[in-house]
């Protein structure tokens, strides 16, 4: 998710390559698909997903699979800051013992952040873990599962606007990019 002060990925040196504007329909529609791909390979006991943005669509996907959803939390940002690396802030659900798990990522691009809610899961002892992201980059991790690869800049829907001044206003990441 774009976080206010930060490059977000798909914009090199500033300039957006291409802008992918996500519609809440689009979205569901997405999540719809990731749940069927994962379900038919792999029928996870329970979904993880990883804060902030990961919790959106893994809690969609478990609602779908109709299984338990849980979360931790592996951020860049603390304290209003930006992190060189992520950093694991909340520790793995300790519900994913012995059982197969999804563990869910709105976006994977170097992969570091789900390299870290990986090993987080592995010490609570699973049966198996699988991933799955809405989107990855064709370059860097690519999860078990996605929906598209794509190296644009994805706008999420909930990522579209903030709150300045008691407003709601386009995310200054995004203006100029997307429609105000």
């Amino acid at each position: 998710m774009a976080q206010l002060g930060s490059i977000p990925p798909g914009l090199v040196g500033g300039a957006p390559q291409e802008v992918f504007e996500l519609s809440w329909e689009l979205f569901g529609e997405l999540c719809r698909a990731l749940a069927l791909r994962v379900y038919r390979d792999y029928d996870p006991d329970l979904v993880v997903g990883i804060a902030t943005a990961g919790v959106i669509p893994a809690a969609v996907i478990a609602d779908i699979l109709q299984v338990d959803f849980f979360s931790m939390k592996v951020s860049r940002r603390a304290d209003g800051q930006v992190l060189a690396r992520p950093e694991l802030f909340s520790g793995a659900p300790t519900q994913a013992q012995g059982k197969r798990v999804l563990l869910v990522d709105e976006m994977t691009t170097s992969g570091d952040t789900m390299r870290i809610a990986l090993a987080a899961l592995r010490d609570v002892l699973p049966a198996e873990i699988q991933t799955a992201a809405c989107f990855c980059r064709t370059f860097g991790y690519t999860p078990d599962h996605y929906a598209l690869a794509t190296d644009a800049l994805i706008v999420f829907p909930w990522d579209q606007k903030v709150v300045e001044d008691g407003e709601l206003v386009v995310h200054p990441t995004y203006r100029g990019l997307i429609d105000e």
